[in-house]
């Protein structure tokens, strides 16, 4: 069981100047996290947003602090981004008597494809998969680091557990392209999964118009209902769309394995850090 009650936890999401709800998956989770008290602080940073990454290590009192990227693959922003505006040396930064420990991205876990089709699953209910198709729906092109690999990367492991008719990636900006769903599929039944942190821009706002379940980008998550209005039948099929997989509650499970796993990459670092501090007392 993860216990780091002398260490910090610090979430770090993209964020957002003209989408509300583009953060409140990250306060989410952390919210979370510290309720189960397995740190003595838990913060939240943002690359759009306050608090910036230059300005919340001034928040934080701990020497330790967990660095977390709540992003959905790693790419320009966890690589190049983050590091810089946080001053990281690596994954092991020490700085004015601080360790900053790097952790990979949380897009990276081994559990993202149990997440997405659960998600799958509870937009779904009662639908046969043996007739439905799967679609996990990235953003696509270079400016959006590796989301278009991280997406194919979770549909060979999910096509490969043979539970959908067919299971796809769709993209919004470059082929196969999402809003053209219905020429790709070829089951009665399509349930689509946005690949994305939040449900913003992207996956509330452009994604329905381009399946046509809506006519224009419209309000922002918050404001509207369009998951609550499943399924919807056009184009000969019955279409049942998700909300962002980066809102699924068991998110915060990732987040704390992202942890135990930089713990198990640098044990040796880690036992040494512990009998510093056992001495200290």
């Amino acid at each position: 069981m993860l216990n780091k009650p002398h260490s910090a936890l610090l979430l770090v999401g993209h964020g957002s100047t003209v989408n509300p709800d583009s953060s409140a998956p990250t306060f989410d989770h952390a919210e979370a996290i510290l309720r189960m008290g397995i740190f003595k602080e838990v913060h939240c940073a943002f690359w759009k947003e306050e608090p910036s990454m230059r300005q919340v290590l001034h928040m934080v009192d701990s020497e330790e602090v967990y660095i977390v990227t709540n992003f959905i693959s790693e790419g320009y922003f966890t690589k190049t981004v983050i590091p810089r505006e946080l001053e990281l040396d690596g994954e092991i930064t020490r700085r004015n008597g601080r360790t900053l420990k790097y952790c990979e991205p949380v897009g990276n876990h081994s559990r993202m494809s149990e997440l997405l089709l659960k998600r799958a699953a509870e937009v779904a209910p009662g639908v046969n998969p043996a007739d439905t198709s799967l679609l996990i729906v990235g953003h696509g092109t270079n400016l959006n680091d590796n989301s278009a690999f991280a997406a194919k990367r979770e549909v060979d492991r999910i096509r490969d557990m043979h539970i959908y008719g067919e299971v796809f990636n769709t993209y919004m900006e470059e082929a196969p392209l999402v809003s053209e769903w219905d020429t790709c599929t070829s089951r009665p039944n399509v349930v689509v999964v946005p690949f994305f942190i939040a449900d913003g821009l992207h996956s509330y706002q452009d994604i329905p118009v381009l399946l046509g379940i809506e006519q224009d980008t419209g309000l922002a998550a918050s404001q509207r209902d369009i998951f609550r209005q499943n399924p919807y039948h056009l184009r000969n099929k019955t279409l049942y769309y998700a909300s962002a997989i980066g809102t699924e509650p068991l998110f915060a499970e990732l987040i704390l394995d992202q942890v135990a796993l930089f713990d198990a990459q640098h044990a040796d670092e880690v036992s040494h850090q512990s009998s510093i501090h056992n001495l200290s007392k």
